[in-house]
């Protein structure tokens, strides 16, 4: 991390308990450009280091991250709020995930083309290779930081590239020990670099041209902001955005499990703070009570309080303004008509499991993507028009279908307009190796092992006149 910022320091505190846990210094645009200066020789660097260095580089990283997988798991669940044994499955995820673009590292392949497909060229020969695209921006959101990084970070440095890495304001630290280990496994100076800060840091990035390419998790408004920016120095940008995923339980339905995927999948897995966490339930009408009756009694077994204890299953959110915000949603849904039947209490930063019932489906509320514990629900009578429903939103990330008709469920998720179905489970599930990503205002692209290694390389073409002469 360079050291010739000049801006403030930022207190990084415990959401829960408000107990200060470091300080960062929040980088001023000069200091920011001074990074991406230097990171040229670090691009230099990695593209002349050959893939099999390249993938020892990764391995030795995710060596690093392991022997110290606990302690960074407790300073992620302190600085984060998530409870720790979701934050060591998150460092776990990371580390599989370092291993993975390794091994895609020395799987760049090209391509032979034949020209004899064109009248005329039937004698040459045109070959592809991939190069490096370029210096990588990698926008870190809040909720998921390490295993987020991993998929931009070490993808950027399989494919030869260097990355200059914004950590979350409000959870720096965990990276900043992790780009301590990416050094210490040997990566080339400047290849690897961290800038700390809030918006004006993001912003910078995507302004400036000696970045190649911006990929970044977050808001809407945020990936809009940033491509508007990208735009003037026309760099490459990969955004993975909101979603209001909707789960819809058919009467079919195993209703206990379906439930279960709810509270796995919304109340207590991240705090509820995950893009492709349930945010909204279609209940038909034939299983509607049984399914609520079963996730309010599931929903009365979870304990909220301090993250660091093993019996918590919901923490703290990232910041008390965050609870604040989802306690407003909440309020608005019940104003538009929804009965609140579990939770709805905050207390500083935490916000009580929260279930929603007979929630208008014209509820500009229920249209939001509401980040925080929070399950409303709502009927239909035909699974097609749970299928409508769900497509109204803005959002396309993810959708889930109970069912046991195997039939319906396929054709419910062919007509979903969403980039992944889930089927008889929670849609708050990413495996590294499947595509992850959305359709609409979810942004387009998709991540994971096998996508976002190329998508940080470029295709040259290559052509041998008479190379069958």
């Amino acid at each position: 991390m360079s050291q010739s910022s000049a801006g403030p320091a930022m207190t990084v505190r415990n959401p829960g308990t408000g107990r200060a846990l470091g300080e960062v210094e929040a980088m001023t645009p000069e200091a920011v450009a001074g990074v991406v200066d230097d990171a040229q020789e670090g691009q230099r660097a990695m593209a002349a280091m050959p893939a099999h260095q390249r993938a020892g580089l990764l391995r030795r990283v995710a060596d690093l991250i392991e022997a110290e997988q606990e302690g960074l798991a407790t300073l992620l669940a302190e600085e984060n709020g998530k409870p720790v044994q979701q934050t060591r499955g998150e460092v776990e995820a990371a580390i599989r995930i370092f291993r993975g673009y390794a091994g895609e590292a020395t799987r760049l392949f090209g391509r032979q083309i034949p020209l004899d497909a064109v009248p005329g060229l039937e004698r040459h020969l045109a070959v592809t290779m991939r190069e490096p695209l370029g210096v990588v921006a990698a926008l870190v959101p809040f909720n998921y930081p390490v295993e987020l990084y991993a998929h931009k970070a070490a993808a950027a440095l399989a494919a030869g590239n260097a990355v200059v890495v914004q950590p979350p304001a409000h959870c720096p630290l965990a990276l900043i020990r992790v780009a301590e280990l990416v050094e210490q496994a040997g990566a080339p100076r400047y290849a690897h670099q961290l800038v700390t800060g809030r918006v004006e840091v993001s912003q910078t990035l995507a302004d400036l041209p000696g970045i190649a390419a911006v990929s970044l998790t977050g808001s809407t408004n945020a990936g809009r902001e940033i491509a508007r920016r990208a735009a003037g120095t026309l760099k490459k940008v990969l955004l993975e955005l909101g979603g209001n995923d909707a789960l819809i339980v058919c009467d079919d339905a195993d209703v206990d499990e379906a439930a279960q995927a709810v509270v796995l999948g919304r109340l207590a897995r991240g705090n509820g703070q995950i893009c492709c966490a349930v945010k909204r339930v279609y209940a038909q009408d034939g299983v509607h009570d049984a399914f609520v009756a079963s996730l309010l009694a599931q929903t009365a077994k979870l304990t909220v309080g301090d993250q660091l204890l093993e019996s918590t299953d919901v923490g703290p959110l990232i910041t008390e303004e965050a609870a604040e915000r989802v306690e407003a949603a909440v309020g608005r849904l019940v104003e538009d008509g929804a009965r609140l039947v579990a939770g709805g209490t905050r207390r500083g930063a935490f916000v009580d499991p929260s279930v929603l019932v007979d929630v208008p489906v014209s509820s500009p509320a229920f249209a939001e993507e509401i980040f925080g514990p929070v399950a409303p629900i709502a009927r239909f009578g035909d699974p097609a028009d749970a299928v409508r429903m769900a497509n109204e939103s803005p959002y396309g990330l993810h959708a889930a279908v109970f069912t046991r008709d195997v039939s319906r469920a396929f054709t419910l998720a062919r007509n979903l307009d969403v980039g992944g179905v889930v089927i008889n489970g929670s849609t708050a599930l990413r495996a590294e190796n499947l595509p992850f990503g959305g359709t609409k205002d979810t942004g387009g692209y998709r991540e994971g092992l096998h996508e976002t290694v190329l998508d940080f390389t470029r295709q040259k073409t290559v052509l041998v006149m008479e190379a069958f002469g």
